[in-house]
């Protein structure tokens, strides 16, 4: 491989093994320039053009997904992960910085859609969380959360990790920070759950995970 990729080129190249991993085939310049937000179905393809002539892609033009990937491992049994290292203002993800992709085993990974967010300091000691613990969302709605779920939600504002818990026909959501105080929602169904934690990581001898910009 020769040349430095630029910022463009490494995202969607990063871009490319993430959909890779999840679908098992590539996305298309459409869906590229969607997620890139690239009018241009051109500009899309002089991009993936120059990933090739820096040694990154190898590109059969005869076919619209006809791309290979140069150099990573794309095992079937592994997906890619999106990391952030705070909650995205969009559910799907877009307009958000990842931080970081981790390769993770099919049967870990949760649903389609799911990510990772590192917790900061002091944002959710009240639900048991530490500074730097790597907390998984998944896609859900109302109906698939329990007494006790962490949720991801907005109370008039961003979005925000908390508690569920049921009184009664009423919903009182405990947030993550001790300064905030829990609401009360009569009506359940003015909740707009965008996702609950599914699971949790965490180093048990105090060392952090590396957060680089793009490794997989």
């Amino acid at each position: 491989m020769s040349g430095a990729l630029t910022e463009i080129e490494r995202k969607i190249l990063d871009y490319m093994v993430q959909y890779l991993r999840a679908n098992t085939f590539q996305p298309s310049i459409r869906e590229i320039g969607e997620r890139f937000q690239i009018k241009s179905t051109k500009t899309v393809s002089e991009h993936l053009r120059a990933l090739a002539d820096k040694g990154y892609l190898e590109r059969d033009p005869a076919r619209s997904r006809g791309v290979r990937i140069v150099g990573e491992d794309l095992n079937a049994q592994t997906v890619s992960v999106p990391c952030y290292s705070e909650l995205p203002t969009d559910p799907s993800g877009r307009g958000s910085r990842v931080e970081e992709y981790y390769s993770m085993d099919r049967r870990m990974a949760g649903a389609k859609g799911a990510y990772f967010v590192r917790a900061r300091a002091g944002q959710l000691p009240s639900l048991g969380v530490n500074e730097g613990d790597f907390l998984m969302v998944e896609p859900a709605g109302r109906e698939q959360i329990g007494d006790g779920d962490v949720v991801v939600t907005r109370m008039g504002g961003g979005p925000g990790f908390y508690r569920y818990e049921r009184r009664g026909r009423s919903v009182l959501l405990r947030p993550g920070r001790l300064d905030e105080e829990p609401v009360v929602v009569e009506d359940p169904h003015r909740i707009q759950v965008e996702g609950k934690v599914t699971a949790l990581f965490r180093r048990m001898d105090g060392s952090s995970v590396p957060m680089s910009a793009t490794a997989h």
